[in-house]
């Protein structure tokens, strides 16, 4: 019994989390004759078409917005990691600040992305960074830091000292320890964080609808764009989630072991 149980919940949370997946990729081939019609049997068996993806090619600035989204999201993710190691092994190893460096550096997370939606808005206006790929590469820069330092200092917390002391008895140096011995020890959960990171900045839409018009417009601007004047391009906006959501899985599937080993980090001491 327990059993049965056991692979009825498994079947029923793949399918809560596949099937909208299944159904957004079907709609990505299908005219818009076959999204709109009534008829059970043609919701699942209709003729392929390709229209949506010549469309979403051809008549859109999806290669422009695919690049952008790449750009930002990977360079910001890379800055994240840059500032996020170093502070989250000084607030782990030496308390820098006594905590309270460590609080205010976590508090950045604590309020709505929107409550300083309208301050970071006049700021980068008066600066001249708006529609600029720097704008967003700066929040996303300083919404991510935080939850970085948060997920690394819990991951540092993890390494005895000890390992370290002995390094120094060794005759490291405190960079030699923390790229041969600390480092590699925290990579999965390095990894892991720095995948949430990018997909963060792969995802985000607000800021990106705040800050952006034409020169530094990510794909989750362009997917919004399908939707004007009442009536939705359903076709070509399910093909561009279609290819917008494959390089988020792409990485989290490349680097599972990581994303399995970080989750676990610390779960077996012995």
């Amino acid at each position: 019994m327990k059993k049965v149980l056991f692979w009825a919940l498994t079947f029923l949370v793949f399918f809560t989390f596949v099937s909208p997946l299944i159904w957004m990729y079907l709609t990505s081939f299908k005219t818009n004759a076959d999204i709109y019609t009534q008829e059970i049997s043609k919701m699942f068996y209709f003729t392929p078409v390709l229209a949506n993806y010549k469309t979403l090619f051809f008549k859109t600035e999806f290669f422009r917005e695919l690049i952008n989204t790449i750009i930002i999201s990977g360079v910001s993710t890379v800055l994240v990691m840059l500032v996020a190691l170093p502070a989250a092994y000084s607030f782990a190893r030496w308390e820098t600040g006594h905590g309270h460096l460590l609080f205010v550096t976590i508090s950045t997370r604590m309020f709505p992305a929107a409550v300083a939606a309208i301050p970071f808005f006049m700021a980068f206006k008066a600066l001249g960074m708006l529609d600029m790929h720097i704008g967003l590469l700066l929040l996303y820069l300083y919404f991510n830091v935080s939850f970085a330092v948060f997920l690394l200092y819990g991951f540092f917390r993890e390494i005895p000292p000890e390992l370290e002391q002995a390094a120094q008895v060794d005759g490291y140096g405190r960079l030699d320890i923390f790229r041969k011995i600390v480092f590699p020890m925290i990579k999965p959960g390095a990894a892991i964080t720095a995948i949430f990171c990018f997909i963060f900045s792969w995802n985000e839409f607000l800021y990106a609808f705040l800050f952006t018009r034409n020169i530094a417009r990510t794909l989750t601007m362009g997917m919004a764009s399908f939707w004007a004047s009442g009536q939705i391009d359903w076709g070509t906006m399910a093909a561009c989630v279609c290819l917008a959501i494959l390089p988020t899985l792409a990485a989290a599937w490349f680097m599972q072991r990581y994303i399995i080993r970080g989750l676990t980090f610390g779960a077996i001491k012995g």
